[in-house]
């Protein structure tokens, strides 16, 4: 049976998240924040993290952003195959929601119409909205705003099979390597592995919504994820990038089918962060 949505109901659950994101972190993201300092080696490291800690609480209690580049919106629709959607369409409804909510919720707006010419937007709009047609009635919504700081040190890598997993582990250290302090440590790291040039990327992107203390259930990927945690935060980055054994929170890996000639790997990295809101309606 068809369900009917409003475009309406869209738009402002999309307003409503996108200032949600801004200002409160995700509760997984919140407690371990929250917690990762006892683990700091560093007084000065313990020192960054407290400081960030105490940004976290004046942005809820004073209702403001908890860091100054909003970002530009990415959302990911997982959309019912047996929903109807009246009224509007679904992307104008989305960034209609994005306008709403960049506008009211006093959000900077840091989109410009033309890479090249570069004339801000004045709005946020567009967003960049990625969609999933799926079983079921519903609609479920990610609201994921990505500041450039981080966005500019991610990297995609078209490996060669015979590169391995050790071509794949000396990937992401290189691309968390090279970011250093520009991606605001300590980060959270999304891998995508295998797939074609844009779907290890998108997969990257995708995996920095998932909930960091959720590891994968495939043993190796697992392994993996563990190993490449262990790894970055022995680089020596640390918080803020002034020295510290936690450069990293967490290291989120999927994985898709791949051609036989070709190990494509994406490396999207956020900060300390991590913004996202999810909502199903």
């Amino acid at each position: 049976m068809i369900r009917k949505i409003s475009a309406d109901e869209i738009t402002k659950n999309v307003k409503e998240m996108c200032i949600e994101a801004n200002y409160t972190l995700s509760s997984d993201m919140d407690e371990t924040m929250r917690n990762i300092g006892k683990k700091e080696s560093s007084p000065l490291g313990k020192q960054i993290l407290a400081q960030l800690t105490e940004n976290l609480d004046i942005a809820q209690n004073d209702n403001i952003p908890i860091c100054q580049d909003t970002g530009m919106a990415i959302i990911f629709l997982k959309i019912g195959q047996d929903v109807h959607i009246e009224g509007a369409g679904i992307e104008d409804a989305v960034n209609e929601g994005v306008r709403q909510g960049y506008k009211e919720g006093y959000l900077r707006k840091s989109v410009v119409g033309d890479p090249i010419y570069r004339e801000n937007t004045k709005d946020n709009t567009p967003a960049v909205i990625h969609y999933e047609i799926v079983p079921g009635d519903k609609i479920e919504i990610t609201v994921a705003p990505k500041g450039f700081g981080s966005e500019n040190m991610s990297r995609v890598f078209m490996l060669k099979p015979s590169d391995g997993i050790e071509g794949v582990k000396e990937a992401v250290l290189t691309a968390v390597k090279d970011a250093g302090p520009n991606a605001c440590p300590p980060m959270v790291v999304g891998v995508g592995i295998g797939g074609s040039f844009e779907k290890c990327a998108l997969m990257a992107k995708k995996a920095l919504t998932r909930n960091i203390k959720t590891r994968s259930e495939i043993p190796y990927v697992r392994e993996l994820e563990n190993e490449l945690l262990e790894k970055i935060n022995n680089s020596g980055i640390g918080p803020g990038g002034l020295g510290g054994n936690i450069t990293a929170l967490a290291v989120n890996v999927d994985t898709y089918p791949t051609h036989i000639a070709g190990l494509p790997v994406g490396i999207n990295i956020c900060c300390h962060v991590n913004r996202h809101s999810v909502r199903t309606i």
